[in-house]
């Protein structure tokens, strides 16, 4: 658009028997179409004022006076010097009435006599350009200095004989950023959720997901997202980018390999890498599983299935059901069992973000020695925290689990 907009600075002088200094002010674009009944009323909500019941009137450098014709016909008639016939403000065009340069008043309430002094700027301006709209009303796009109340009150129930109240001995919780309060939303419903991304519905995953606290389980959320934008990507896109984002922000292992994929799936791009369907359920019980059950294990990387150490006994399993992984060594990538450590860390990391500092104090005394996991266990069970601490746990396992595969070239499919 062509730069054809005029700009007007407005600034207040003063009202209510007050002069202003220094002058607070407004630059407004206006536009072609604007009337000054568009001026008076985009200057009137500009400077705040919500009562609109009083006069409004427009003083030129010539002395003609633009108001409602019925008050423009009194005061013309009142006023010395020649006889000047007044200007409908309700139908007479900015633009076709002032030049570039032009300076006139503007003034509201004929009793507390808002006065302002207006300039048009010799440059017009592109509403586009100031703006970034084109607005069917002037607007202001620059503006300086504090807005006195159009009747000086200085809180709502102001009377001007009132003292002040006495300020609030803490800060409103926004100036904290403490509001709005936070809420203790429910819990995810996991084997809902689990069921939900098996049958592949969409609809039910993300209706599960709807409302509910998912923080402590994106690696488990995140394993169904691709699903839901195959089948719902209207709804889903706005879920899976709350997890890319929360994934990113919580920053645990397999955590940016996963929002990486993620946002492949929004981009409908591939993901890197060799992508297989593994369960990263088993993988991480075969990775970080009870040792007195697994010792480790393979990965079929052509179907994903994960077998424990004892698939490849011919005496345990059997001579037609044991795998064989020199035959096909390519086939298969070895597990190793990774210990204790990564465990011991995720119940210090559980107990430390709690919240009661005497159950904090408790957890964090119970992983201390021999026998931390037994008594940590028993700790949980007693606080009625197992279900939590299991889902917690859980994804920082696969977590880890997905970040064993990444590092091995493969992506979760």
């Amino acid at each position: 658009m062509a730069r054809t907009w005029l700009s007007v600075t407005v600034e207040l002088l003063g009202g209510r028997g007050e002069e202003l200094w220094p002058w607070p002010g407004r630059v407004f674009a206006v536009g072609p179409s604007h009337t000054f009944m568009d001026l008076a009323n985009a200057i009137n909500d500009a400077f705040a004022r919500w009562d609109r019941s009083h006069l409004s009137l427009f003083t030129l450098d010539d002395g003609r006076l633009i108001t409602d014709q019925e008050t423009g016909s009194e005061m013309a008639a009142s006023r010395g010097g020649p006889i000047i016939t007044a200007i409908d403000i309700a139908v007479t065009k900015v633009a076709r009435t002032l030049e570039p340069g032009s300076e006139f008043q503007f003034m509201f309430d004929l009793g507390d006599t808002w006065m302002h002094r207006c300039v048009v700027a010799e440059a017009k301006v592109d509403p586009l350009e100031v703006l970034g709209v084109r607005p069917d009303s002037p607007l202001p796009y620059w503006g300086w200095g504090r807005i006195p109340d159009q009747y000086g009150r200085r809180w709502a129930t102001d009377n001007g004989e009132s003292r002040v109240p006495a300020k609030p001995s803490t800060p409103h919780p926004m100036l904290l950023h403490a509001w709005p309060a936070q809420v203790q939303a429910p819990r995810l419903d996991l084997p809902e959720l689990r069921q939900a991304i098996v049958a592949a519905d969409a609809g039910r995953f993300l209706s599960a997901l709807t409302g509910c606290y998912i923080d402590d389980t994106l690696q488990q959320v995140g394993a169904g997202i691709p699903m839901a934008l195959e089948h719902r990507r209207q709804e889903a896109e706005p879920v899976a980018l709350a997890v890319i984002n929360r994934l990113t922000g919580r920053g645990c292992a397999g955590d940016q390999v996963l929002a990486e994929d993620l946002l492949a799936s929004l981009r409908r791009v591939p993901l890197p890498g060799r992508v297989v369907p593994v369960d990263l359920d088993m993988l991480s019980t075969i990775l970080e599983g009870d040792p007195d059950l697994s010792t480790g294990g393979y990965l079929d990387v052509h179907t994903g299935q994960v077998y424990d150490d004892t698939a490849t006994d011919p005496i345990i399993v059997g001579h037609d059901t044991a795998i064989d992984v020199e035959e096909e060594p390519d086939r298969w990538l070895r597990l190793n069992r990774t210990g204790s450590g990564n465990g011991w860390q995720d119940m210090e990391a559980f107990a430390a973000r709690q919240h009661d500092g005497t159950l904090r104090e408790r957890l964090e005394r119970a992983i201390e020695g021999k026998g931390a996991f037994r008594r940590f266990r028993d700790l949980i069970h007693a606080e009625d925290l197992t279900e939590h601490w299991n889902a917690y746990s859980t994804d920082r396992q696969m977590g880890r689990a997905r970040d064993f595969l990444a590092d091995n070239g493969i992506r979760v499919g």
